[in-house]
């Protein structure tokens, strides 16, 4: 019996002396800016409830956004965006599903700026396209974030913009991510 709880023990201690890290990132916060800036009008959404989750173990990285939760700066703005060009109700999210394809050059525990690529899929208004975006990863005192920027054409996901308003929205629009992650509890 003595020996069995020594042995209980010593497995217990043994266990608690190597923490593992964390391979799983998670942010209910990502913040994902769109501007199309035509010539008569800059048009700026702004949506800072983007979910994301990465895994640090794969280089899989994974963003959800509510289409209805981006603002603009007037409230017409947003009503024409939900009701007239992505039409929320129909097409409640975007989606993007990929992978920082050369993850390992990061080192998730060393504080630095790391240059990624991310290649995946990005879903919205029902349609899915192939996206590739450079982007950054940084790591500091042990908090992962990441930045990327890069180019869509809204006609490649059948957003159309009427004759009227073709010279106040771009159809080529620059989106800007930000995700400040933290150790995903699941």
């Amino acid at each position: 019996m003595k020996t069995i709880l020594v042995t209980i023990l010593s497995v217990s201690l043994f266990a608690f002396t190597f923490k593992t890290e964390p391979t799983k990132y998670f942010t209910r916060e990502a913040n994902i800016t769109f501007l199309s800036d035509a010539p008569l009008e800059k048009i700026q959404g702004i949506n800072n409830q983007a979910v994301s989750m990465l895994d640090i173990s794969t280089g899989a990285i994974e963003f959800a956004v509510l289409m209805k939760a981006f603002e603009f700066e007037k409230a017409l703005l947003q009503e024409h965006f939900n009701e007239n060009y992505v039409e929320s109700d129909k097409f409640p999210k975007a989606n993007f599903k990929g992978t920082i394809t050369n993850f390992s050059d990061v080192k998730w525990t060393v504080d630095g700026e790391y240059p990624v690529t991310a290649t995946g899929k990005l879903t919205m208004h029902g349609v899915t396209k192939d996206v590739t975006s450079k982007g950054k990863i940084t790591v500091k005192a042990g908090a992962i974030s990441a930045t990327s920027t890069f180019n869509i054409l809204i006609s490649d996901y059948n957003i159309t913009i009427p004759s009227v308003v073709k010279d106040k929205i771009n159809n080529s629009v620059k989106i800007d991510v930000t995700s400040n992650y933290k150790p995903y509890q699941g």
